[in-house]
């Protein structure tokens, strides 16, 4: 069997620790992703998964716990030394991409990830502009005539679904989605979450997507968690994933917790 991409030992973490206002935010996480798997973690405001989400990317220390990814012992490791292993995605579709740089300036950069790039070369090459140009037209929205167009020119959906591709334009190890859509109008983000799961399908890329949207969590992707007070309250995976409703999500997670979901943010995507 082949080694989890992402694995989670016992991870905990705390702010302000010690003092009258500590806050446990993640309580002995244990999770093992597998090459492939696509999973959703939904959860209230304070369940824990923006600290999770940081916490494999690097841009929060661990308290205690261990992580690795691709085998690799990262717990320690800054978002730079990461970078090598993950891609992420983050809400504001202008966080993933140069304004002023044209959309084939951007996919090229992107294209030299984890690679010496001369900043100051901005040239791209011919065969490089014919897969952007396929790459572009397999989204279906029509950007494969805008290569030359300043990116920061482009609507948030079209931003967003570039940086997704510029995210796998090397394939990573771990792709990180946080709440990628979570910005966009409801159209908008439906065409976005279609563009993630043919990304993430055709690449088998491993990924783990952060959400507030617990339609999107039950529609897309082969595996669910909940967080509940910084502990994983529901994992459920493959056919016991299928054909689930937020109705019966609702009742496992007052099953699992004892207590009813009463976040608006959650309980308003639905």
């Amino acid at each position: 069997m082949a080694e989890p991409v992402l694995q989670i030992k016992g991870l905990h973490q705390y702010f302000e620790k010690g003092t009258p206002s500590e806050n446990h935010a993640l309580d002995n996480i244990n999770l093992d992703l597998e090459p492939g798997e696509f999973v959703a973690i939904i959860g209230g405001n304070g369940a824990g998964k923006s600290t999770l989400l940081n916490s494999i990317a690097g841009s929060l220390p661990v308290s205690f716990g261990q992580i690795k990814i691709a085998g690799e012992d990262v717990t320690y490791q800054s978002v730079e030394k990461r970078a090598k292993l993950i891609s992420r995605v983050f809400q504001d579709p202008r966080q993933g991409s140069a304004p002023l740089l044209t959309v084939e300036e951007n996919l090229s950069l992107a294209l030299k990830r984890g690679s010496w790039r001369n900043f100051w070369n901005r040239g791209v090459k011919r065969n490089e502009r014919a897969v952007f140009r396929q790459k572009l037209e397999s989204l279906g929205l029509g950007l494969e005539t805008r290569l030359n167009a300043e990116i920061g020119m482009l609507s948030g959906g079209q931003r967003q679904a570039i940086t997704l591709l510029m995210a796998t334009m090397r394939q990573p190890e771990l792709l990180l989605l946080d709440e990628h859509t979570a910005a966009l109008d409801p159209q908008t983000s439906a065409t976005v979450m279609n563009i993630t799961d043919q990304i993430v399908k055709q690449q088998q890329i491993t990924t783990l997507m952060i959400t507030h949207n617990m339609a999107d969590a039950l529609k897309f992707g082969n595996r669910l968690i909940m967080l509940d007070h910084g502990k994983i309250a529901i994992d459920i995976k493959g056919d016991e994933k299928k054909g689930l409703t937020v109705p019966d999500l609702l009742d496992m997670f007052k099953e699992k917790s004892g207590a009813e979901m009463t976040d608006d943010s959650v309980l308003m995507s639905e």
